[in-house]
């Protein structure tokens, strides 16, 4: 395996992301690599529930998203920087999958961690995974760690 020189650690502030946050950070650490920390902001569509959402609204939700995003992703951040790892933040809005693994590609990343939930039978079904769609499409090795 080539080395590791920049990975990506995608976050959805879940406890299967904190698994996965640490295990990245770990393997940062080891190899002395940098670490993107990303989120994908998924945002409401103009209409919910069949109604409409006035563009006022509709931006001050958009607004309260990303900056509570932000903020999380500025805490993962500073958490890897004190494990003494190199570390940055990266916020992309959209499908999760199809973000995650536009942001690995224009990064360049060596490796990708995503968490896992675990679900199987009808919950996977019905929710799908965003770890099962990037690990078919990523352009770089992919790393899922299983939420405790």
């Amino acid at each position: 395996m080539a080395k590791i020189r920049k990975m990506m650690m995608a976050s959805d502030f879940s406890s299967a992301s904190r698994a996965a946050f640490a295990r990245a950070v770990e393997l940062a650490k080891a190899n002395r690599a940098t670490l993107l920390v990303m989120h994908a902001v998924t945002l409401p569509p103009p209409t919910l529930g069949g109604e409409y959402i006035p563009p006022q609204t509709w931006d001050r939700i958009e607004a309260a998203t990303r900056a509570a995003a932000k903020k999380q992703i500025g805490t993962l951040v500073a958490k890897a920087r004190r494990a003494g790892v190199r570390a940055g933040g990266l916020i992309m809005a959209g499908s999760p999958y199809e973000v995650i693994v536009r942001a690995a590609r224009s990064k360049r990343v060596d490796v990708l961690v995503v968490g896992t939930h675990g679900r199987t039978g009808l919950p996977r079904f019905f929710l799908g995974s965003v770890a099962a769609r990037v690990l078919a499409t990523a352009p770089c090795p992919v790393l899922t760690v299983r939420g405790r």
